[in-house]
């Protein structure tokens, strides 16, 4: 029996991840506490300890948490490994400190062999936690787990033991904010130097279950709103707390009508207080009026920092075999262009390698994508294995032939920490049964390949006239950067990518280390563009570029287009963003190439004409002092907006004489818009 004399106190444990002074609340955590405190029979028993909630070493998460009677940890695959090191110090210490575990990384299944391989886990949560958190507490004092549901635990005879699972919370009216609670008050008295990020739940649920997500497996599928009038006064919480960004943990934001309500409020909060400076959601895939309406409102009050168009794969035999059904390619190409004519940023994310996903499926599908209208950013995510996903049951990996390796979890831009306490893990997936290791290694070079050429925008002008003038498919232009005897710049680009493509599936990271440049893990893209940048060999590039894709229309026997050809790839090279650069510059082209690429770019169509154009690159509005600040700003902040290049402005044209000929034939294509277009080969 344990005493109840003196308070029972409550070490809490979310480990996020931040990037220098900027961290996530703990809102899982902070969640359990706000209902505990408001649904426990005697809350007054129980004391809780400030929450733990980012890296540091065991010792010093040992030292905060001293004297905790319980410590609970809500793990993810970001933070199971030093929460596991932490619970083994605590045990070490004071063996009878009873450690939870919950979250998503708590296996549903084999949970057993989970369990034996951690004993320092006293017990494991399934699901949903705030109710079995209340009910684990109230049963604390009499250690009668057979009482409490969702539990799995290795009993006192060394038995397995799985209690019934807890039904799902159907009205969330019940659990409280932890904004509005004051949960977090003494985090952000106790920590002026952390710039808080928010972590906002809004609804609960997800209506899908993609088998590479843990997402709707646990939450089964339904979808359950939060108390509207909680939201609003939450969204109140952020404007006067002056939370510069909030991260919505909504599965499918903009799927409920309500949620244009909530982003009017948002946006009335910046607009009178500033705050919050954005507001990061992950969209729903069945886009409606309501969708894009607020979508338009998010953007116009700057909050937006892109909207995601996520595929995954537009390959049918994977769709099928990953239990998705994808939004059509006319609905995507339809969204694609009602967002951009209204100004707002997109992405699209594609997994690799799926299951039944070939090579050649896995290039197609990029080439298409982008065809569709997306110009400003695919995000090529490896495939990892979660442990409550489809994906992650044994019999399913055997199925597809998933190969899969252990490497260390590194994030996107993070810092070359040298201190860094326990390097978590993640299973990649490197191969399929339908994309051989080696044709992995060949895939993962093409999405690198396509991310540097089309969204670090290097030569997205000349690839978008061609394919838009002569119907030259993006496949084909890309391809031309995949082969094997490219000229000397190339060929070492072609090599880096070859060469970190091995290493990720030899066990290592999947990002490039640079001391140099701000001592972060770049994408092997973005860094190759910082080295081609830095290295002056920009010109180099655009010479060996040029030619390869002259060569092409050479062999194609459209020669004619070699002179559009020139004048987009002076173009982009005058477009792209550099530092130390403040007067703007004025270009002279023999053809309209910025109208017909930027008006490409909203789907629309404008005849190449030829003539005399003058535009001014717009080079004084930004500038960059150093390297270092160009590869923050622009390489780094601007990944995701493809914000690599200048504004471009038309100016008055000088028009040359020219032969009427010429004249009639130009005023012909104004009339008919006949499109120049040469046969696909």
């Amino acid at each position: 029996m344990v005493s109840m004399d003196a308070k029972t106190k409550i070490g809490m444990v979310q480990i996020n991840n931040g990037f220098a002074q900027q961290c996530y609340f703990p809102y899982s955590v902070g969640m359990l506490q706000a209902y505990a405190q408001q649904h426990l029979t005697h809350a007054q028993d129980f004391e809780f300890l400030p929450a733990l909630f980012r890296r540091m070493p065991v010792a010093e998460a040992v030292t905060q948490l001293q004297g905790a009677d319980i410590v609970c940890f809500s793990t993810y695959v970001w933070n199971i490994g030093l929460s596991l090191e932490i619970a083994r110090a605590l045990k070490q210490i004071n063996p009878d400190t009873l450690t939870v575990f919950g979250g998503p990384q708590i296996p549903d299944h084999d949970t057993e062999r989970f369990l034996r391989q951690n004993r320092c886990i006293d017990l494991a949560c399934h699901g949903e936690g705030e109710q079995v958190f209340v009910s684990l507490l109230e049963n604390y004092v009499q250690r009668n787990w057979d009482a409490v549901p969702s539990l799995s635990y290795i009993g006192a005879q060394g038995q397995f033991v799985q209690t019934p699972l807890c039904a799902r919370i159907r009205d969330l009216t019940a659990v409280p904010s932890p904004y509005l609670q004051a949960v977090f008050d003494t985090l952000l008295d106790s920590h002026p130097e952390v710039q808080w990020v928010g972590l906002w739940e809004t609804n609960r649920g997800c209506p899908f279950s993609c088998a590479y997500c843990d997402w709707g497996s646990k939450t089964k599928n339904r979808v359950v709103a939060r108390d509207l009038d909680d939201v609003y006064q939450e969204a109140d919480w952020f404007r006067d707390h002056q939370i510069e960004f909030i991260f919505c943990c909504d599965a499918n934001f903009s799927l409920l009508e309500r949620d244009l309500d909530i982003v009017k409020r948002v946006a009335r909060n910046k607009a009178s207080h500033g705050y919050p400076k954005a507001l990061s959601v992950q969209s729903t895939k069945n886009f409606t009026d309501n969708s894009y309406a607020i979508y338009e409102l998010m953007g116009q009050a700057g909050l937006s920092k892109g909207v995601s168009l996520s595929l995954q794969s537009v390959h049918a035999p994977t769709l099928a075999a990953i239990e998705r059904k994808n939004i059509s390619a006319d609905v995507f190409r339809t969204a694609q262009q009602t967002l951009s004519a209204l100004g707002i940023e997109t992405f699209t994310d594609i997994i690799l390698p799926l299951p039944e996903e070939t090579l050649d499926s896995f290039v197609e599908g990029i080439s298409n994508t982008i065809e569709n209208g997306q110009h400003n950013r695919i995000q090529f995510n490896n495939l990892s294995i979660l442990p409550n996903a489809l994906m992650g049951d044994p019999a399913y990996q055997e199925r597809y032939g998933l190969e899969i390796v252990v490497t260390d979890m590194i994030n996107i831009h993070g810092a070359l920490a040298d201190d860094n306490p326990v390097m978590e893990k993640q299973q990649l997936v490197v191969g399929t049964n339908a994309m051989p290791k080696a044709d992995w290694i060949k895939a993962r070079v093409w999405g690198w390949m396509t991310a540097l050429l089309h969204f670090d925008k290097l030569l997205q002008v000349p690839f978008v006239l061609l394919n838009r003038l002569h119907g030259i498919p993006y496949r084909n232009l890309l391809a031309l950067f995949m082969r094997d005897d490219l000229p000397p710049v190339l060929a070492r680009i072609q090599a880096t990518f070859q060469a970190q493509a091995r290493t990720i599936q030899q066990g290592g990271v999947e990002f490039c280390e640079s001391k140099r440049w701000l001592n972060i893990w770049w994408p092997a893209d973005e860094l190759a563009l910082i080295e081609l940048c830095t290295a002056g060999q920009l010109d180099a590039f655009y010479q060996e570029a040029e030619q390869l894709l002259r060569d092409y229309l050479a062999r194609k026997g459209m020669s004619s287009a070699e002179s559009v050809l020139h004048d987009a790839v002076l173009l982009n090279r005058s477009l792209m963003k550099l530092p130390l650069q403040h007067k703007d510059l004025e270009l002279r082209l023999r053809h309209n190439a910025w109208d017909v690429y930027h008006a490409a770019l909203q789907g629309k169509y404008i005849p190449l004409e030829q003539g005399c154009f003058n535009y001014e690159i717009v080079r004084s509005t930004e500038t960059w002092s150093s390297w270092e600040d160009w590869c923050q700003r622009i390489i780094w902040w601007g990944n995701k907006r493809g914000a690599y290049m200048y504004a471009c402005k038309p100016l008055a044209a000088q028009m040359p004489i020219m032969e009427i000929k010429t004249y009639v034939n130009r005023q012909a294509n104004h009339i008919l818009g006949r499109r120049l277009r040469h046969d696909r080969h």
